[in-house]
């Protein structure tokens, strides 16, 4: 049977691959865990029981080779090529996503975006030609895109779900605030500010 990886520790590994980047544009060749746990918040234990899900890095009392290390998280994480995407909705957020110059060279490409709004549908948003949402199947089936992001509000997020799944999305990252659903075989990411801020109060509400 195959080792379950816990979703945390999948989720650690491009915090892990972002300090090793940072580190290889220093010119670093070597670190060790307690100083990547140092940067990062998180005990050495913690590091070196999360990379062992992969198998052995690094050489006891010299440390990990910063640009191996990195090459091989890439490689764990499918970093090694282009992922293709869609978003549908183009409202404020949708437009801010657009133009985020942070996904490309991560290897992320934004291939298409949709709107319902008939004053949206056939403009262009930094470089992007908006298309209504009844185009979605047809283009996901013409355009492959193996992600889907989805910025439109809560009581229209699951059917635009329900379509991408159908299109053949298999990962989603949704900023809609609801509980999205979709088959195990297709991953969601709920990203709610909302949600976060709501959890973040907790532990500074009695400081004033």
């Amino acid at each position: 049977m195959a080792l379950e990886i816990p979703e945390v520790v999948i989720d650690r590994l491009p915090v892990y691959g972002r300090a090793l980047d940072l580190l290889k544009q220093q010119g670093r060749e070597v670190v060790n865990s307690q100083e990547l746990g140092e940067r990062l918040g998180v005990t050495p234990a913690q590091i070196r029981k999360d990379l062992s899900y992969f198998g052995r890095f690094g050489k006891q009392g010299r440390g990990y080779n910063v640009a191996r290390l990195l090459d091989e998280l890439n490689q764990i994480l499918g970093l090694t090529r282009e992922w293709s995407m869609v978003l549908v909705g183009v409202g404020q957020l949708g437009r801010a996503i657009l133009a985020y110059d942070g996904f490309t060279p991560q290897g992320f490409r934004i291939i298409a975006a949709f709107d319902d709004d008939p004053n949206i549908i056939g403009t262009t948003v930094d470089g992007h030609l908006i298309t209504s949402v009844d185009e979605l199947a047809a283009t996901l089936l013409e355009r492959h895109a193996e992600i889907g992001i989805v910025a439109v509000p809560g009581a229209t997020a699951q059917g635009v779900i329900d379509s991408m799944v159908a299109s053949g999305v298999k990962a989603i990252l949704n900023y809609a605030p609801i509980a999205a659903q979709a088959p195990p075989h297709v991953r969601i990411k709920d990203i709610d500010p909302v949600l976060a801020l709501q959890s973040m109060t907790f532990y500074i509400k009695d400081q004033d």
